[in-house]
């Protein structure tokens, strides 16, 4: 049964992920710019749900200029040899816009290590459904150092909410209570980090510390300490990491979002075991 849930899960982080590169395009934009809703070269980006889910190469773009009788046409203007009257079409692919590769590789191993770490217990479907936000955000985060409001608010709703259900259902390791108490107290502690130095501390990363305050709260307050503190360690180790290798310097900004959801996995791995 754990092998059958661990493939499913693994899976479902595939599925998902595939459908995260096209979204993280369109909200990779400055805070003053609109989404985006069309392919580099100007193209509309069409698909389910408004266009923003599909393939990160523009069909339109991938479409092959037909062989002329008597020339070869390139890019639309006319030039080069002859070619034979029945030249077969030329395949084009568009190349792609945004990589399509890390996030299902990402949320294949986070869905996997999940799935291995709470077993068949309610709150593993909580973890799958939350888990290919988490890793849209980070690539959104790594790519323009935002986090949208539209993805981390309602992301910490639905924490809050999933886990309320789930505490109604038998076999379940955690405490609803201390989720809610715990994304109060993660968030409260990122906003006091923000008045103090807001240009160090995004207002974005307060509002992702209440949704994970609430999944590490829900394993109690030590797994809430550990998944914090595992956040701005891998923040540290990165920050000296760019200062060694590349020179940068105390105050070159990092994009801070990934290593808080890094920081969070490991604590609910770390509290799903110990459960």
């Amino acid at each position: 049964m754990d092998a059958t849930l661990i493939a499913v899960a693994a899976l479902w982080g595939i599925a998902t992920g595939l459908l995260i590169p096209r979204a993280a395009y369109r909200f990779s934009v400055e805070p003053d710019e609109d989404w985006r809703d069309s392919c580099p070269a100007g193209h509309p980006l069409t698909g389910p749900v408004g266009g923003w889910l599909g393939s990160t190469r523009c069909a339109t773009c991938a479409v092959a200029v037909p062989a002329l009788p008597g020339r070869t046409v390139t890019e639309g203007v006319g030039a080069g040899p002859a070619a034979p009257e029945h030249a077969p079409r030329p395949a084009t692919t568009a190349p792609r816009y945004a990589p399509a590769v890390l996030a299902p590789v990402v949320g294949a191993l986070a869905c996997t290590a999940l799935a291995a770490a709470t077993g068949a217990r309610p709150e593993l479907v909580v973890w799958l459904l939350l888990t290919p936000v988490a890793v849209l955000l980070a690539v959104i985060d790594r790519r323009v150092h935002r986090l949208p409001d539209r993805l981390t608010l309602p992301l910490a709703g639905a924490a809050a909410l999933l886990l309320g259900a789930v505490s109604l259902a038998p076999e379940h390791t955690g405490s609803w209570t201390s989720a809610l108490l715990g994304g109060l107290a993660l968030g409260g502690f990122y906003f006091l980090l923000f008045l103090i130095n807001p240009n160090g501390m995004g207002f974005g990363d307060v509002k992702l510390a209440l949704s994970l305050g609430v999944a590490l709260g829900w394993f109690g307050w030590a797994v809430l300490f550990a998944g914090g503190f595992a956040g701005f360690l891998l923040g540290a180790v990165y920050g000296l990491g760019l200062m060694l290798l590349r020179g940068a310097g105390r105050k070159t900004g990092i994009p801070f979002g990934p290593f808080m959801i890094a920081g969070a996995l490991l604590g609910v791995l770390f509290g799903a075991l110990a459960a």
